[in-house]
């Protein structure tokens, strides 16, 4: 499993959270302690925005904590939103094209889960793709698919009704290929105004989801990033979280075209 954190606020540097805190996202690459795998060694990458619509983004397969242009980056640039992700495989080879986050026009996104049986779900999954979304795949893995699939159901439009509709699509095509449905969903995601985060999974057993405020915004991430347990709040699965200029919001998620969405309170430290 993979770890992430995402931020969104008053500009930031980026190591804050990517290599400054006791408990980082590079220290996170060798030594997670909330997830099935400690090491998280198969890649990293980071997408920030800044004074152009499109995201910057630098990926590679090295593991985090061995790449010094990382940690010189991280110390350089200043956003009020970023996205970081280091990177344990579990379907794709190592290559930098696997590697999250991914990016389309203004969008960003990735992902710490899995769905189960993906190597006969691929090819119809793609089929759902329009020619331009089909084309701008680069990589091999189901984070990356499922990115295009939400971008192709309406991510610009409607973006948490357009992840539901893409995990329901998912699932009722596993239950029809394949007669089963396994599928694990946490992930950020941005269109450089709002950051968004889901947390699913079909066997209620989702990868952890964590939010505090950090300086004048609000942090995201796959587990804390320091030993203060009150800093941090624990999203529920099957939350959808949306950060944007109001503050932070929690609400319901359910999969599907007509899935309900309602808040829920979630008390993230002040």
């Amino acid at each position: 499993m993979c770890r992430w954190a995402a931020y969104r606020g008053d500009p930031l540097y980026l190591e804050e959270l990517v290599s400054s805190p006791a408990h980082s996202l590079i220290e996170q690459s060798h030594c997670a302690t909330r997830a099935k795998t400690a090491t998280n060694g198969d890649g990293f990458g980071i997408a920030w925005y800044g004074d152009r619509p499109e995201p910057g983004r630098y990926r590679d397969i090295l593991p985090a904590w061995s790449d010094c242009n990382l940690k010189s980056l991280a110390r350089q640039i200043r956003s009020p939103l970023f996205l970081a992700h280091v990177r344990a495989a579990t379907g794709g080879g190592t290559r930098r094209d696997n590697c999250h986050p991914f990016t389309h026009e203004s969008w960003s996104f990735m992902h710490n889960g899995q769905v189960s049986g993906f190597e006969r779900l691929r090819r119809p999954m793609e089929a759902m793709l329009d020619d331009d979304l089909f084309n701008a795949r680069g990589g091999t893995t189901d984070s990356e698919l499922m990115f295009l699939l939400a971008l192709q159901f309406g991510l610009r439009e409607a973006p948490i009704a357009a992840m539901a509709e893409m995990i329901g699509f998912i699932e009722d095509l596993a239950e029809n290929t394949i007669g089963s449905v396994l599928l694990r969903f946490t992930a950020a995601f941005s269109d450089g105004k709002a950051l968004y985060a889901i947390r699913y999974a079909t066997d209620r057993k989702a990868p952890t989801l964590y939010a505090s405020p950090v300086g004048k915004g609000y942090c995201l991430v796959s587990e804390p990033l320091n030993d203060d347990g009150d800093a941090w709040a624990e999203i529920p699965n099957g939350s959808a979280v949306t950060v944007d200029e109001g503050g932070i919001d929690v609400a319901d998620f359910r999969p599907g075209k007509r899935a309900a969405v309602k808040s829920q309170r979630v008390v993230v430290p002040a």
